[in-house]
Formats: structure tokens, sequence, C-alpha cells
């Protein structure tokens, strides 16, 4: 499926959705590409799973900001990777930096830099780990196994939709 279908399919799914985050957060490694860039050389030619970027650019289309949490010690690799795939600038802010834990840093990092709330934001990485501490935060974090692709993208608006509805109802209380 090229590029253009799949943000067309994006840009669909999007639609059939009343409540949309105001910020979707994406890992790298193994979930915008199918790689660990501190294994590659800065010099190498990168590449997207197949869906990822016309899911990019459906987001982008929407006026939802996007996000990158990454955990990768090599954040010179990953921004030029980054520029060489012509999708730096759709990024409101990227947190790539290492860290022995989970991402909860970064997402701090991306509270304090965006105002948004963590309620209002949607995150796909493929490690358990950074799903359950961004979930104890209040974001709505989408396990993939192998890279972002429709599907999870239908995942999380899904599941971001049902978590505004519960907590919606909860301040009802």
């Amino acid at each position: 499926m090229g590029e253009e279908r799949v943000k067309e399919e994006a840009l669909q799914l999007i639609g059939m959705f009343q409540l949309l985050p105001r910020l979707v957060v994406f890992d790298l490694d193994y979930t915008l590409w199918p790689f660990y860039c501190q294994r590659l050389s800065k010099r190498e030619t990168p590449s997207l799973y197949p869906h990822a970027k016309g899911i990019l650019y459906a987001l982008q289309d929407k006026r939802i900001n996007l996000a990158i949490a990454s955990r990768s010690p090599t954040a010179d690799t990953a921004n030029t990777f980054l520029d060489k795939l012509s999708i730096k600038s759709m990024f409101v802010t990227k947190e790539i930096f290492f860290s022995c834990k989970n991402k909860t840093d970064h997402f701090r990092r991306i509270q304090s830099r965006t105002g948004i709330p963590f309620n209002s934001m949607l995150f796909f990485d493929d490690e358990d780990s950074n799903i359950e501490a961004a979930s104890k935060m209040g974001v709505t974090s989408i396990y993939v196994d192998n890279g972002v692709n429709l599907r999870a993208l239908r995942r999380g608006l899904t599941q971001f939709t049902e978590n505004q509805n519960a907590s919606d109802k909860n301040q009802r209380k």
C-alpha cells in the first residue's frame, strides 16, 4: 500500500472519531523504523515502516501535534535519519536521549514544552515497560510489535476515546 493510500485511509479513520488526541508521540526504533539507529552509521539510508509516513502526514493534516520520545543513545544519528527521511520538521518536540529507566522523563519534558496534558496524548512504542510507565502518567499508550500501522492507529484512537469517556464519567460523579 503506497504512502498516499495509507494517508487517505488514515484520514478516513481519524475522521471516524470525535475525540482526538492533541498530541501523538512516537518512539523511533522498531516503532517508526525497523532498526536500532545506534547500530547504523549516519551515512546509511534509513527507511520507515510501510504505513508510518502516511500516518504522520494524516495526523499533521488533521492538525494533531506530533512528538518523539526515544531512549536512543545516539541522538545525532536519530536526528540525521529524521532529516534524511524528510520528517524532522513534523515534530513539535523531539526528546531523544538515553535513559536507563522508562520514558517518564521524556514525557515530563514533552508536557513541559507543549503544555499539553498527559491525558490528551496518544503514544506508540514497542516496549512494554515504556507503555506501562506512560499509561501510569495518564497517557493513552499503545504497544506495537511490528511498527506503527493503520491497525495500531485504530486501536490507539479507540483506546483514547474510551479513556476520555471514562475520565468524563468519573468527573461527573
